[in-house]
């Protein structure tokens, strides 16, 4: 008898393996999966704005205040010149005070373009990464809603 026993509870979790197997494969067998039907139309583009990136940078530059008061341009180059043959550049650098200064510049650049188009009277929007130009090629999808 006990032999029995022993194979009866060997072959009951045999047995719950292979029915939950059988019910995974039909559970999978079950789910369908819809054929999408998609065509491509044109649509109107009304508005093309481009989206910017705005990149600041910090270098150092030599910026040089004039001492002498505000003169002609001719005879400011003429004194400079004078200036020059007489002393080496450490002298005229003093002369013109000069120093170094931290100058911020800002770098502008194209990185998307916000694209507004009409397709069947409803308005769109949305982001590229060009510009489309008068129309925008578009990809249309249609499948069945599935059943909650």
């Amino acid at each position: 008898m006990s032999a029995s026993r022993n194979l009866a509870a060997l072959c009951l979790p045999v047995g719950l393996f292979a029915a939950a197997a059988a019910f995974a494969q039909d559970a999978a067998r079950e789910v369908v999966l819809p054929v999408e039907n998609v065509r491509y139309d044109y649509a109107q583009v009304l508005s093309v704005r481009p989206v910017y990136q705005i990149l600041r940078t910090t270098a150092m530059e030599r910026v040089c205040d004039p001492r002498e008061p505000a003169i002609s341009a001719t005879l400011a180059r003429v004194m400079s010149a004078v200036r020059s043959r007489g002393s080496d550049d450490k002298a005229g650098e003093e002369a013109r005070n000069c120093r170094m200064e931290p100058v911020v510049k800002e770098h502008r650049r194209t990185i998307a373009y916000e694209v507004d188009y009409m397709y069947r009277g409803s308005k769109f929007r949305t982001r590229m990464d060009r510009d489309p130009g008068n129309r925008l090629r578009i990809r249309i999808a249609i499948a069945p809603q599935p059943f909650d």
